[in-house]
């Protein structure tokens, strides 16, 4: 059985088709990414899945319970982390955990050993009495992730789980991701953290203007673009007009800085480093790093979305 199934999903706001006849399905026990930039159908998926939102047209069923005519029981076997911590300030972390249980009906003696058990993995058992209005930022994600998984879910939604977060709450929920997975959870994951998604996830969709533009694991999707490869390079001495010499180099599609590296997307590596090699023996330039690359998740994302790289950066000139 299917954790999720959607089957030509189309939801309209008036004019707008913010999904226009999607279809995927996630695995039991699987890491599921769902990529796109804003506005691309991300939220409104989440919205649909969890019960929030009726589609326009379609189906949708979790673990074979159509999210729309069998809501409650599709919705006892999830958890929910939405973007924004969820969480009541005047109440304590212990409080907080309390009546997200009792929401989640979990029966008083499971939901207090369930809370001692999810507040100490997610290190926050010796605050569990203080008000979460002085909780760190971090702190309430962590927090907000605990009461998500109160209820012991088969299935977890996490909306943007990192974002902006500080290392060791990042570290933290990354580790307990890794657990659940350990355990047969399937978690659905929506972030813009597109690195996190390339380690976390077993596969990826994109998802852009309501569309699914590609679903496959993120090495086999970067092999789909084999023609975005780069040189990264770094000399012993950089200068303003380093990147626009370099954007010029035969076979050079684009050049960009990356702190005190420069990156050239080509589809011809070997020319790009004799022009490379030239170029610092023409202007008395050390290499100090020179290394090949293949295409990453991002590149991947950029070629299939159009977006443009955020940052310093030259297209060659033809």
């Amino acid at each position: 059985m299917k954790a999720i199934e959607v089957s030509h999903l189309i939801k309209e706001f008036g004019p707008l088709t913010a999904l226009n006849d999607i279809s995927f399905s996630v695995s039991e026990g699987e890491t599921f990414g769902f990529l796109g930039p804003n506005g691309a159908g991300k939220t409104t998926t989440i919205r649909i899945l969890t019960g929030v939102s009726r589609p326009t047209s379609g189906t949708a069923t979790i673990f074979g319970h159509d999210i729309e005519r069998d809501t409650i029981a599709a919705r006892q076997s999830m958890g929910i982390v939405s973007e924004n911590s969820n969480v009541y300030d005047d109440l304590t972390a212990w409080q907080n955990m309390i009546f997200s249980a009792e929401l989640y009906q979990v029966g008083r003696k499971e939901r207090e050993k369930k809370t001692n058990e999810l507040l100490k993995k997610f290190e926050l058992y010796e605050r569990r009495n203080d008000k979460a209005h002085g909780f760190s930022k971090g702190m309430k994600r962590r927090l907000t992730l605990a009461m998500g998984l109160v209820n012991s879910p088969r299935l977890l939604f996490l909306d943007e789980p990192t974002s902006g977060l500080d290392v060791q709450s990042n570290l933290i929920i990354r580790d307990v991701v890794a657990d659940l997975v350990k355990e047969h959870v399937t978690v659905f994951l929506t972030t813009h953290n597109i690195e996190e998604a390339n380690i976390m996830c077993d596969r990826v969709a994109i998802i852009n203007k309501g569309n699914i533009v590609a679903i496959d694991a993120p090495e086999s999707l970067k092999k789909t673009i084999q023609s975005v490869q780069s040189i990264e390079i770094s000399f012993d001495y950089n200068s303003a007009d380093q990147l626009e010499e370099l954007s010029r180099l035969s076979m050079v599609n684009e050049a960009q800085k990356a702190g005190d590296k420069f990156k050239l997307y080509t589809e011809d590596p070997s020319e790009v480093i004799n022009a490379v090699m030239a170029y610092a023996h023409a202007h008395n330039l050390k290499i100090l790093s020179i290394t090949t690359l293949g295409p990453s998740l991002e590149d991947v994302f950029i070629k299939l979305t159009g977006l443009q790289r955020t940052g310093e950066k030259i297209h060659a000139i033809d």
